[in-house]
Formats: structure tokens, sequence, C-alpha cells
């Protein structure tokens, strides 16, 4: 899905059509976080918005690895996040989308990062599209669609 598209997306979801169910991979809530991005510029405020489960662990690993302020600032943007986003869990229809996916790469030769796998696998099973920063982690999964921000 193209950038333009969205675009196109949201100016119909604004006029009545069905609104965009996202779910943000970490790497752009990362992204936002160093480039000073504010949410609202990579999401429509009509789109319903989630994060994976999984993510919330990517984003704590990033408070542990930081130190001093950077830490503190860090737990607050992860505190606010959690705060903010629904956070879908891995129950047994993802894992069922999880283990299709994780077939299908290998089987394709095309490994891929473990956490894309299962936010792929959640965006699957809760008929969401992922909206990333890395869509080599995404590209030709079945049933997965993306948004890539850059």
């Amino acid at each position: 899905m193209t950038q333009g598209t969205d675009r196109d997306a949201r100016g119909a979801a604004r006029r009545g059509a069905v609104l965009a169910s996202l779910i943000l991979d970490a790497s752009v809530l990362v992204d936002a976080e160093r480039q000073g991005t504010k949410l609202a510029q990579i999401v429509a405020d009509d789109d319903d918005v989630a994060i994976a489960a999984i993510t919330v662990a990517e984003l704590l690993v990033g408070v542990e690895l930081a130190n001093g302020k950077r830490r503190v600032a860090r737990q607050k943007l992860v505190d606010a996040i959690i705060d903010t986003l629904p956070i879908e869990d891995y129950d047994l229809n993802v894992a069922r989308r999880h283990g299709e996916l994780l077939a299908h790469a290998r089987l394709a030769g095309q490994p891929r990062g473990a956490h894309e796998l299962v936010i792929a696998a959640t965006a699957v099973a809760r008929r969401r599209i992922v909206v990333t920063a890395d869509a080599r982690g995404f590209d030709g999964l079945p049933g997965v669609t993306y948004r890539a921000i850059r």
C-alpha cells in the first residue's frame, strides 16, 4: 500500500468510508522518538490504532538499555504509549497465524525477524494494517497488509 493510497483512504474515511485499523511496528515508534515526529503525522485522527504485545517488550528493551536522562525520557514515552494505545494480546488466533507465517517464511527461504512475524500475525488475526519503517520484515507475507512510512 503506498502513501498516496493511504492519504486517499484517510480522505475516504472522513467522507464516511470504513476507517483504517492499524497496528504500529516498534520501528515507527522508535523513529518518532528519534526524529521528534508526532504520531499524528503518521496516522489520521480517525484511524483505529493499536500495538502488539511484543511491541511493548521491544520498547521496554529500549528503556532498559538507555542511561540517565535518555532512560527517563524513554520510560515516559513508553508509559504514554501503553496508556494511550490498545495492546493486542498474543492469543490462540494470533498463534495460529504466527505458525502459518513462520512456515511460509521458512518454506520460501526468506527468514524474518521473530518479532516482525508476531506483529504480522497479530495484524492478520485482528484484520489490521501494519505501519512500519521497515517494510522488508512484512513484504511478501500472505494476508499481511502494510504501510511503509519511509
